[in-house]
């Protein structure tokens, strides 16, 4: 069986240019695409209050030529065009006097905390350049590129690779809080990806609620590099992830299991003869999802009994209709004792050893199908490995990602990210407002 993105967690991009067949499971809307009957639209409007006005009059007369210099205005037609200013550098010198008392003693005013240095960058330049790197994913050179084709000024990649680092310097107390706030959401999800620094294989661990984003970067991919992080141990209620082995380890909170995995695990298998269950399976999964939604646009907050009892019947009766197609008599003992077993049978035992956890969005509305928040959240560093290829040192990896938690954070409370940024290098980063964070 050939795996793709339909099929397994292959990410589409390995698909080449032969690509699947789409097989979505969304419900369609009805709606056509494009703007909608009744909705008015959007265009570019007119402003009331114009920076600038220029005035064009005709001089002579398109039918006699003559002078119209002194000829009266009968009508004005307008047209408005948006245009972006010429753009350079302003050069703010700070000046600080030092004044004598009478009683003899010198008093020196203190300089405006940007003021760092006898030359330097200010908040908003530095806001600037650290937002081109960890938010639009450019590589330092290009960034330094574009300070010297749009300012007309040349940054160095070194002053760059400072900035977003003097950024990280800046974000421990944010750092802080946003662990604080994680640790005691209510639906917390997980992953972790790979990552290329200093030419090796070092993983990143994602946390997210719906208003919040941790990255940290550690050598190590399991339970070990989670406990440096220091979040996990401390969160109470229910940690959603892939069924990747360590997350179980911590055994004091609730866990979820993303669907989306069970989902293209079942299209496999479901894909060999001989395999029926696997297709009620999704759609038994697909269909109680949607009851979850449908329940939720009633203002409801769980499946009535009737329900739950029908979804519990219904997927122990798939999971004996599995069992039977793939009896663990066929199972294969490998070398010191191991069992190799098929990806139906694999999957078989985890929908039955972890059906609490595979439905548990059926019985608490507060915890997501699948796990695709935290997986959007951490596509986004994969995203600038692509782009960049990987980062030379821990100490940029480590700069980056913590920028990034920022970012994100600022970008799911609906902030203007470069307005937050200032106010970082200002030395104010914004905080998130404490609230109960959910899925």
């Amino acid at each position: 069986m050939k795996l793709n993105s339909s099929n397994s967690s292959k990410p589409p991009s390995s698909d080449g240019y032969k690509k699947p067949s789409p097989k979505s499971r969304r419900i369609r809307s009805g709606k056509k695409p494009g703007k909608q009957p009744g909705d008015k639209g959007h265009n570019l409007m007119k402003r009331e209050d114009p920076d600038e006005v220029k005035t064009y009059t005709p001089k002579t007369c398109n039918n006699c030529g003559k002078d119209l210099t002194n000829a009266s205005v009968i009508s004005t037609a307008s047209r408005q065009v948006f245009e972006l200013p010429h753009i350079e550098l302003d050069c703010i010198e700070h000046q600080v006097e030092t004044k004598l008392c009478s009683c003899g003693s010198k008093t020196q005013a203190l300089f405006p905390s940007e003021a760092t240095g006898p030359t330097c960058y200010g908040p908003n330049l530095r806001a600037l350049a650290s937002y081109f790197v960890t938010r639009q994913h450019l590589p330092i050179l290009r960034v330094a590129e574009m300070f010297s084709d749009v300012f007309n000024h040349k940054v160095s990649a070194g002053t760059i690779i400072n900035i977003v680092s003097e950024g990280a310097y800046l974000l421990d107390d944010f750092t802080l809080n946003l662990k604080d706030q994680i640790a005691n959401s209510e639906v917390v999800h997980a992953d972790e990806t790979g990552l290329r620094v200093e030419a090796a294989l070092k993983w990143v661990h994602a946390l997210s609620t719906n208003k919040l984003t941790l990255y940290s970067l550690d050598d190590k991919r399991g339970k070990e590099a989670m406990d440096a992080v220091g979040v996990i141990a401390l969160i109470t209620g229910v940690l959603v992830h892939d069924h990747w082995k360590p997350y179980y380890a911590y055994n004091h909170l609730l866990h979820s299991l993303c669907n989306s995995h069970h989902l293209r695990e079942l299209t496999e298998i479901s894909e060999t003869p001989g395999q029926l269950w696997a297709n009620d399976m999704i759609e038994l999964l697909c269909n109680t999802w949607y009851s979850v939604v449908l329940s939720k646009d009633d203002g409801k907050s769980e499946l009535d009994a009737q329900k739950l009892e029908e979804l519990n019947n219904s997927y122990d009766v798939i999971i004996k209709r599995g069992n039977i197609a793939n009896p663990q008599k066929q199972s294969t003992v490998v070398k010191r004792g191991r069992t190799k077993r098929s990806k139906a049978q694999n999957l078989l035992i985890r929908l039955e050893n972890k059906k609490e956890d595979v439905l548990r969005f059926a019985y608490n509305f507060n915890v997501p199908f699948d796990n695709n928040l935290c997986e959007r959240d951490i596509r986004m560093i994969k995203l600038t490995q692509k782009i960049s290829g990987g980062f030379r040192t821990s100490d940029g990896a480590k700069a980056f990602l913590t920028m990034r938690s920022y970012l994100s954070t600022l970008m799911k409370h609906g902030e203007n990210l470069l307005d937050a940024l200032e106010l970082l290098f200002k030395g104010n980063p914004w905080m998130p407002p404490v609230t109960a964070s959910g899925p």
